[in-house]
């Protein structure tokens, strides 16, 4: 089979023998590192805002190129959300998008769609977050653009899937967070019915956008070592990774379905303990001095039955260690009088104080850490968690901490190459030195519009 008809021309490409022939691009950006995991693979981002875009920001920086297509003008609405910088655009813009290429393309005009689709035949993946069935009305779809690149790969993340009765819904993370079971077991359970008293809690993130991202980005993986097999049989390998943020959050849910099934169980909200696991919870503690007036928590995890022991020796309560409380399950029967004697016990001292105690006796235990105390942190710090990246030219920008994407793979620990780029930073470098335009062509598609200045 030809390169052509593998729609992979244009790239220098060779086979690495071993256990099974891999596909690898001779790499030709001197800002990506040859040896990461996904060098020489090329990423068209399509999607905007959370959930396809985090997927983008994990695939770039374990090698992949992307560029991200953006409307002219407005670019990404994650551009102006929440707290703006010096120049006006979020500094999560800067994060999310880092490693990435902006280019500005209308896709509402046909000479748009047109660049897109251009582009897409030189790539190895399209992302895309938009309601199903758009990109099929702008002729973009697997089956438009197969025939031209048989061996692309199509990531779509939406609320419900590409099929099914509530494919067409907006899919928006705190809805799905809602109706995949996950919002019910948050929050505080009434105490006649176990069941939610009051609205649920959600996380202060938007959840489920960044659990369909990782299972996404899981996916496309997965997607690219099946096209390697596919290729190194003479076939194309071309593929639809199809990622709802309802089951992405479904599929977090633990033992809460087989549970239901298997015994009728309708598990509810536990507040700040989980259900059926004594004891793990956050408890409450003295003021630190430093902080007077800040409620103080924490969290102890002593679910183990020889950690269970160790915590009420180290606390004077032997009383509650024996055979009636040996193992979860008979802890589980009394719940109420351990969880008791725990908060008893903290509500009289720091969280300081606690946290050495229980470290003293090897007790899992940790404080509520707000972000300050997290960007201070000594195995943060350490472990090299937070990282700097510059943001603007090298005379007027300034560093911006960002979180390290994880996880860290040996031998290819490697810092974040850029950070967001302006809106429409990579047009000249994408469309003419990539894609071949003419300085004139450009000129002209970006004065009728099509492509942003």
């Amino acid at each position: 089979m030809t390169l052509s008809r593998l729609g992979i021309s244009g790239r220098t490409f060779k086979f690495i023998s071993g256990r099974q022939q891999i596909r690898r691009y001779v790499n030709t950006d001197a800002n990506i590192n040859e040896d990461l995991p996904l060098s020489g693979i090329r990423v068209l981002e399509l999607g905007q805002v959370i959930a396809g875009p985090f997927c983008g920001q994990l695939l770039g920086h374990f090698g992949a190129e992307v560029i991200k297509v953006e409307p002219p003008k407005v670019g990404d609405p994650l551009r102006v959300w929440r707290e703006l910088d010096a120049d006006g655009v979020s500094p999560w813009w800067r994060s999310i998008s880092r490693n990435k290429k902006s280019v500005t393309i209308d896709l509402r005009k046909e000479e748009g769609r047109k660049l897109v689709k251009k582009l897409a035949v030189k790539s190895d993946v399209i992302l895309e977050n938009f309601k199903p069935g758009t990109l099929e009305n702008w002729g973009l779809g697997p089956e438009d653009l197969h025939p031209l690149n048989p061996s692309l790969i199509f990531t779509r993340v939406s609320g419900y899937g590409q099929t099914g009765p509530w494919s067409s819904r907006p899919g928006y993370a705190s809805v799905c967070e809602a109706e995949s079971g996950f919002r019910y077991i948050n929050g505080f359970p009434d105490p006649k019915t176990g069941m939610l008293s009051g609205p649920p809690v959600r996380p202060n993130i938007s959840l489920g956008d960044s659990v369909a991202g990782l299972h996404a980005a899981f996916g496309t993986v997965l997607s690219l070592l099946r096209r390697n097999t596919k290729q190194a049989k003479g076939e194309s390998g071309g593929q639809t990774v199809d990622v709802s943020i309802l089951e992405s959050m479904i599929n977090l849910m633990e033992g809460i379905i087989p549970e239901y099934d298997r015994k009728g169980k309708i598990r509810g909200p536990s507040g700040s303990s989980i259900t059926g696991i004594v004891p793990t919870n956050a408890y409450p503690c003295l003021p630190s001095p430093e902080f007077p007036d800040k409620p103080s928590y924490i969290v102890i995890g002593a679910n183990s039955d020889s950690i269970y022991n160790r915590m009420m020796t180290a606390m004077g309560r032997e009383d509650l260690i024996g055979p009636n409380y040996a193992q979860n399950h008979h802890r589980v029967s009394r719940q109420k009088d351990i969880e008791d004697a725990i908060s008893s016990w903290t509500s009289s001292r720091t969280a300081e104080e606690v946290e050495k105690a229980m470290r003293n006796a090897s007790v899992p235990v940790g404080q509520v850490f707000s972000i300050k105390e997290i960007a201070e942190n000594e195995h943060v710090n350490a472990r090299g968690i937070l990282e700097d990246i510059w943001v603007g030219d090298k005379e007027t920008g300034w560093n911006l901490k960002v979180a390290k994407v994880t996880p860290i793979l040996d031998g290819c620990d490697v810092p974040t190459r850029w950070a967001g780029p302006d809106l429409g930073q990579h047009n000249r470098q994408v469309l003419v030195e990539e894609l071949g335009l003419t300085e004139d062509e450009l000129t002209s598609y970006q004065q009728s519009g099509v492509v942003g200045q």
